[in-house]
């Protein structure tokens, strides 16, 4: 049986259940709200003790540890599958896609396993955005010679 695409994008709207945008939304917000408003009173708490840019450090640091060690245990995915985006604020979205591939990955070894596919998701975003920022950087240094 051969469908056209047409055909097929009609079958599939037919039978695909219809998802809850407003409720996704609203879990989305409340949750990366959560995160958000959780970094700041880390930041909050950092910076009584210690210069502004050393309680920004470390509440990116722990931030990143918690999404990490919530990760390794399978806790942040049961909370990403009710809180869909709101999930992927920047900070905790990296963190965890660098460790999901090396949980997945860790039965084919330490080094082959886990380290070699710790980065198969985030890698590309790195060297991109490294990348992209090295060129703008030269651009704005080359324009601001003239």
């Amino acid at each position: 049986m051969s469908l056209s695409k047409n055909e097929y994008g009609n079958l599939a709207k037919k039978y695909s259940p219809a998802s809850p945008v407003g409720k996704n939304c609203l879990f989305s917000f409340l949750f990366g709200g959560s995160i958000c408003t959780f970094a700041e009173i880390l930041n909050q708490w950092f910076s009584s003790y210690m210069t502004e840019e050393e309680s920004r450090a470390l509440t990116m640091i722990t931030v990143i540890a918690i999404t990490a060690v919530l990760t390794g245990f399978g806790v942040f995915d049961n909370i990403a599958k009710r809180a869909g985006a709101g999930t992927m604020v920047p900070i905790t979205g990296f963190a965890n896609s660098i460790v999901s591939p090396a949980m997945e990955f860790r039965a084919e070894g330490t080094i082959t396993g886990t380290a070699a596919q710790m980065f198969s998701i985030a890698g590309p975003v790195i060297v991109f955005g490294c990348s992209s920022a090295a060129l703008y950087g030269l651009i704005v240094y080359i324009l601001k010679l003239y």
